[in-house]
């Protein structure tokens, strides 16, 4: 197992930023174990009304997810961050077995222990139908829209 995951708390902009991006990198891959990697091993997470605790909780979580949520595509966003702790912004897209398109919108706080693990997440999400024409998002973010100044829409 790895001992640590930098960057390191306390972040910098720089090093805050690393972990966003990193972030959105490997829940686009859409594999809960490569995410799940990030997570200490008895990580808290609030995920809109569900409330999961540790690494096999989160697998499990997430391998539903993305079972329900097929072609999901995420953009993160740092709104904000202080020593261990960020506040994310975020949307993703995604469709439904019927076809119908969703829009979510959400912010997460993130804390991290002090070998750059992710110790807790709170996430609050709100799911908009759009049609398949207004979708924005298309597979992985180019190179060229990551890192300072690439922010994500409001709407």
């Amino acid at each position: 197992m790895t001992t640590s995951r930098p960057p390191l708390p306390p972040f910098d902009l720089e090093g805050a930023l690393a972990k966003v991006q990193a972030a959105e990198d490997a829940w686009n891959t859409r594999d809960p174990r490569t995410v799940a990697l990030a997570y200490t091993e008895d990580c808290q997470w609030r995920n809109r009304d569900l409330f999961i605790t540790g690494r096999e909780e989160i697998i499990e979580f997430l391998t539903a997810k993305w079972e329900r949520e097929l072609d999901y595509v995420l953009r993160k966003s740092l709104w904000g961050f202080r020593e261990n702790r960020m506040a994310v912004r975020f949307q993703y897209e995604w469709h439904d077995t019927s076809g119908q398109w969703f829009r979510s919108y959400g912010n997460e706080l993130w804390q991290f222990d002090e070998h750059g693990f992710m110790s807790r997440r709170e996430a609050s999400i709100n799911d908009v139908a759009i049609g398949k024409s207004d979708r924005r998002y298309f597979g992985r973010r180019p190179d060229d829209e990551r890192g300072a100044g690439h922010d994500i829409p409001l709407q």
